[in-house]
């Protein structure tokens, strides 16, 4: 039970992540720094402190009374996971939410799934177990998952209209979308790898009185602060550069009703990872695989709102089977995943 519990809180978070993007089409006037800024503020700081002083007594103390090598892990993995997260709204706008996610959050699922057991020296062993090779069998499948999901998209680039392109996704670009996307799916695992680095944090959260359920609130806290640092340096720095700073004083743009949107979107966004760590918490020795669960989740539920907002209007009857059956493989490898965890 507490394994299939674990897979339902993944798809909650699943859901979260794969719908976060929507409230930002609803911006209006100001440009993209700028809102992806004001968004993360409620990613990366608002949300984790709230809810983490929510769930997580003493949660300053805990942090107080972790070791300085523990905190520097923990948020430098979230600096370089920031990196991923930066670049992962660029691969939106370039290849819009079905494509963009699966190819990120693909690439995101392997590094994520499997680094961490390898750095740990642990790789080996459950490799020589049945459940250990079933789980890998589902990231193989979800490395094939992510090709086709890859063909569907040169194929819409041959087969949809330069107009309807540009309907749905405005800046459509599978070239730079693709380098993008690929950057931001290896950078984004790193978040995995601040889970591991603070696994500390979450057991000393539980001596403290924390419910086993939301004892990674208190590394959530740590993780998100390193990857604010990375978008907030490189979009002040594109407010700066591109003289954008004017979108928060733009009376001629909506800004109260701007800024609830990225409220919305920021506050959606975190809680990808609020019921990610409920769900880590439910793996047990395996925990290192719901990753894959996790991210094979947000492929499956951005691409149906990507099909949903008619992404792929215009592309033929191929191109669409074609992402389907991509968008299908990477579930069933969530699948494989989860039938490992159980023979665990």
């Amino acid at each position: 039970m507490a394994v299939i519990w674990g897979v339902v809180l993944h798809a909650l978070g699943g859901f979260a992540s794969g719908s976060f993007y929507l409230p930002y089409k609803r911006v209006q006037g100001w440009a993209w720094e700028s809102y992806w800024l004001v968004g993360g503020l409620f990613s990366w700081l608002i949300a984790p402190w709230v809810l983490g002083l929510l769930t997580v007594p003493n949660l300053l103390q805990v942090l107080q009374e972790t070791d300085s090598e523990t905190l520097f892990w923990t948020y430098f993995w979230g600096v370089l996971w920031g990196f991923g997260g930066l670049t992962f709204g660029l691969a939106m706008r370039y290849l819009g939410l079905s494509l963009g996610m699966a190819v990120v959050l693909g690439l995101c699922a392997v590094f994520g799934t499997l680094v961490p057991p390898i750095w740990g020296g642990q790789f080996a062993g459950l490799i020589n177990t049945t459940s250990g090779q079933v789980i890998v069998l589902g990231l193989a499948v979800c490395v094939v998952g992510i090709s086709i999901c890859g063909v569907a998209g040169m194929m819409k680039e041959k087969s949809q209209p330069e107009a309807e392109k540009k309907a749905a996704i405005a800046e459509f670009d599978l070239r730079k979308g693709f380098l993008v996307a690929v950057f931001s799916g290896v950078m984004s695992a790193c978040f995995s790898f601040g889970l591991t680095a603070g696994q500390s944090i979450a057991e000393r959260a539980v001596r403290y009185g924390a419910d086993p359920l939301y004892m990674n609130n208190a590394a959530l806290v740590i993780i998100l602060l390193g990857g604010l640092t990375t978008n907030a340096v490189w979009t002040i720095y594109l407010n700066f550069r591109n003289q954008t700073f004017s979108d928060y004083t733009n009376l001629s743009a909506p800004i109260l009703r701007n800024i609830l949107f990225c409220a919305m979107a920021g506050v959606t966004w975190y809680f990808q990872f609020f019921f990610y760590g409920m769900g880590d918490s439910q793996m047990g020795e395996y925990r290192f695989s719901g990753w894959t669960l996790h991210m094979a989740f947000i492929i499956a539920f951005s691409s149906l709102w990507g099909l949903y907002l008619h992404e792929w209007r215009g592309a033929n009857q191929s191109t669409l089977r074609t992402i389907k059956l991509g968008i299908l493989t990477v579930v069933l490898s969530s699948v494989i995943v989860g039938i490992g965890n159980y023979l665990a």
